[in-house]
């Protein structure tokens, strides 16, 4: 049975790995096809027994078929550690445990690009969404970034994809905020630009199914509707 507590230890890139017998490090194959699971995260035993020092930073939980497992994050206090394996190589390897490969998919972050867009009166345009966490919520335009793509490009993709329009970004430097949701342990990272646009509500071509509704909102305002916590720090950068 796999332990229901498991160590989650990454060292720039590295990963900690044991056998079914809590005897590592083990080495990843990229591609390996096995019909079960031997390899996977350690318990903490397993990690003192490699006399191996590090601290913990969090706890997250992961749930698969009504059992939930807890992964203990820790920082290990070690150098690079060579002999580990590289994190890259877990995914497509079958003989690593599913929870070892969903651990090093949440450890990814997800990128976020969005906008404060202002018009001349200083007026800050705002989005409802129909969809995802904040549906019927008032946000920001913007969304994930597609591969390859610069931050500053896709805040304007999104916005031309939501809104029917082409921005243009002034030099202010953008926005940078990291939030992880601790329990699950997905991470967010935001880039939040600022764009000029002076056009009417009415010239809006909102995305079916995605934008609800757009209204153009003082500073103050714009600031206390937002749901994201991403969008109020951004917000809020504006009375510096």
């Amino acid at each position: 049975m796999h332990p229901l507590t498991v160590v989650y230890l990454e060292h720039d890139g590295k990963l900690l790995l044991v056998d079914e017998n809590g005897v590592g490090p083990q080495d990843c194959v990229m591609g390996r096809q096995i019909n079960s699971a031997s390899i996977r995260l350690p318990t903490v035993d397993e990690v003192l027994q490699m006399r191996i020092n590090w601290e913990e930073e969090r706890q997250t939980d992961v749930t698969f078929d009504g059992t939930t497992y807890t992964l203990i994050h820790g920082n290990p206090l070690i150098d690079w550690p060579e002999h580990w394996t590289w994190k890259d190589k877990v995914v497509s390897d079958n003989a690593v445990h599913p929870l070892a490969r969903e651990a090093v998919y949440r450890s990814i972050h997800r990128l976020v690009s969005k906008v404060m867009i202002r018009n001349d009166e200083q007026q800050i345009l705002m989005v409802k969404v129909e969809r995802g966490f904040f549906k019927g919520y008032w946000g920001l335009p913007g969304g994930y970034m597609n591969h390859s793509e610069e931050p500053a490009e896709g805040c304007i993709r999104e916005t031309q994809e939501e809104l029917g329009i082409n921005i243009e970004l002034d030099d202010r430097k953008p926005v940078i905020t990291q939030r992880t949701f601790f329990r699950d342990g997905i991470s967010f990272m935001s880039f939040t630009y600022c764009g000029l646009w002076n056009g009417s509500i009415d010239e809006l071509k909102l995305k079916e199914g995605e934008i609800a509704e757009a209204a153009w909102f003082s500073l103050p305002e714009a600031i206390g509707n937002a749901a994201s916590e991403f969008d109020r720090i951004a917000l809020e950068s504006f009375q510096d």
